[in-house]
């Protein structure tokens, strides 16, 4: 059960709206409430007291020298202290931004001869390789990059690691070829990243093959030993970025893929680079026409509970990358904060009683 602060005032902007998992401790405010009220009482009390002397010089002097708005200072900022230790064994909790622990992130870069269009100057996969590789400068050093280059097949061009100039060595190595198969570049990263998972392209053709056939007999769905699917997006220590100008024409259907990632719980994000109506392009001798598959990057995406960037320009893809960057390695969650009302609220009666002493020589 938790209580929203959000129905009885508008809470300051930037600040986290904290909840309450023990909203009923929040009754005990009402006792501050008291105490105000008693304070109230003891000062008109005091005041009362003090007009039988006969003189104001004697009154004064017995008042001593806090008189004014000084002697109001520290009971006030114990009164607050109160309120926020409260307020901390109502254990609060505020969706704060953290650092995400994400361990590991493959980098799938389409380097089909579609790549080398220059409708994204100086051209598609000189622009990819300048992002990636800023965006992997930009990421925090614990975290492991692998990069995975697909054409007509799919490649590990570099491991997982953290070493970054392997990074961009792997990155600059890059040579164009015929076809695009995205789907092998999801499967081929998968199974870098559970490399004792079984994950092989051939296996998964022969295991679609005779899928088929046992449907075909009994209409019962495939089964896979030892196997147990998870929630999309679940799995938290890895994530897949593929960056691809084209559609599929070759290899294993990247929705099947994307199946795939979704039950091991990987997030599979996708970059869409060109242009979406298509542009005729000329390579190797060969002339071919080539669009962005949107609907089929964003069902990926979708499916694999991540999100679908497009990136028209070589500065829009940077922008891509950054927002990567922040999303793969800030991540937000709801975190109870009661250590940090009970801190505040140590400081401020440590800060009441040493202004009492200062000014009064006396703790309170």
């Amino acid at each position: 059960m938790s209580l929203s602060w959000s129905s009885l005032w508008q809470w300051p902007a930037g600040i986290p709206q904290p909840n309450f998992l023990w909203p009923q401790f929040l009754w005990l405010l009402l006792v501050l409430l008291l105490l105000a009220l008693l304070y109230v009482w003891l000062m008109r009390r005091k005041k009362k007291l003090a007009v039988r002397y006969a003189s104001l010089s004697i009154v004064k002097e017995a008042m001593g020298k806090g008189l004014g708005w000084r002697r109001h200072v520290p009971p006030l900022l114990l009164l607050i202290a109160l309120a926020l230790m409260l307020l901390a064994s109502a254990r609060p909790v505020a969706v704060v931004s953290l650092p995400s622990n994400q361990q590991t992130i493959i980098l799938a870069m389409d380097v089909s001869g579609s790549m080398r269009a220059t409708d994204v100057e100086p051209n598609r996969l000189v622009a990819a390789q300048n992002a990636a590789k800023t965006f992997i400068s930009q990421l925090p050093r614990h975290v492991k990059v692998g990069v995975v280059a697909f054409a007509g097949s799919a490649q590990v061009a570099q491991l997982p690691t953290v070493n970054r100039e392997d990074l961009v060595t792997a990155i600059d190595r890059f040579q164009l070829q015929r076809a695009t198969a995205t789907g092998n570049a999801i499967v081929i990263s998968l199974a870098t990243l559970f490399p004792d998972a079984g994950i092989e392209l051939q296996q998964l053709s022969v295991d679609r093959m005779r899928d088929m056939g046992s449907r075909s007999l009994d209409q019962s769905p495939p089964k896979h030993d030892n196997f147990v699917p998870v929630a999309p997006g679940s799995y938290t220590s890895a994530a897949i970025i593929m960056l691809t100008d084209g559609q599929r024409t070759t290899g294993v259907d990247p929705l099947e893929a994307a199946k795939m990632a979704a039950d091991r719980g990987v997030r599979v994000y996708t970059v869409g680079i060109g242009t979406v109506d298509g542009e005729t392009i000329g390579f190797e001798g060969w002339s071919m026409r080539v669009r962005l598959d949107e609907a089929t990057l964003k069902t990926i995406a979708h499916q694999t509970a991540a999100e679908y960037f497009y990136a028209g320009t070589a500065a829009d893809l940077h922008k891509v990358y950054e927002t990567l960057s922040s999303r793969l390695t800030i991540e937000k969650k709801e975190t109870e904060i009661s250590a940090l009302f009970a801190l505040a609220a140590a400081v401020l009666a440590l800060l009441a009683a040493g202004l009492s002493v200062l000014w009064f020589n006396r703790i309170l």
